[in-house]
């Protein structure tokens, strides 16, 4: 049985046990829906190139040792995803003006294409899971989202 620190309260121990537990929930069916949703854009991505592909099309034109640095790995790891999304035609690398040693990435096109297709399928997915609650209950919970991925902003790895 799990012991309740003696600085916290029963109360309050419990509640934020509470939220550990539907964190934890809510990141696996995070992940799993990151591997059905890069199922979507390619039949051959994986969920970690999906986010990755995600990533580039926010920070576009992006820097390999950019995107390492967000997600906490090392470049050789950055470098096999890249190539595998450049090999599905998904992204390019374009030489970086200022400095000939570096590339910038960009989405093609069809990465483009695919990455909206498959934003909207899951849009439309929360939509259909949240459509029974009221309005003001889908804004609270965007908002209470919002103040937890600030916290991880601002107090340290969010990795962790």
């Amino acid at each position: 049985m799990t012991e309740t620190p003696t600085a916290v309260p029963l109360d309050e121990f419990e509640a934020y046990s509470a939220v550990e537990h539907q964190l934890g929930v809510l990141f696996r069916r995070a992940r799993a829906l990151s591997a059905k949703m890069g199922r979507a854009v390619h039949p051959e991505l994986e969920a970690a190139a999906y986010s990755l592909l995600v990533r580039i099309d926010e920070a576009a034109p992006a820097r390999s040792s950019d995107l390492a640095a967000y997600f906490g790995v090392g470049k050789a790891t950055i470098s096999r995803q890249l190539k595998v999304l450049e090999e599905l035609g998904l992204i390019e690398r374009e030489p970086n003006p200022l400095d000939g040693r570096a590339h910038s990435l960009n989405l093609t096109d069809e990465g483009h294409q695919r990455l909206d297709h498959a934003r909207s399928a899951r849009q439309e997915r929360f939509y259909a899971l949240l459509a029974t609650w009221p309005t003001e209950d889908v804004r609270l919970l965007g908002r209470m989202l919002a103040r937890l991925n600030a916290l991880t902003d601002t107090h340290g790895d969010p990795n962790a």
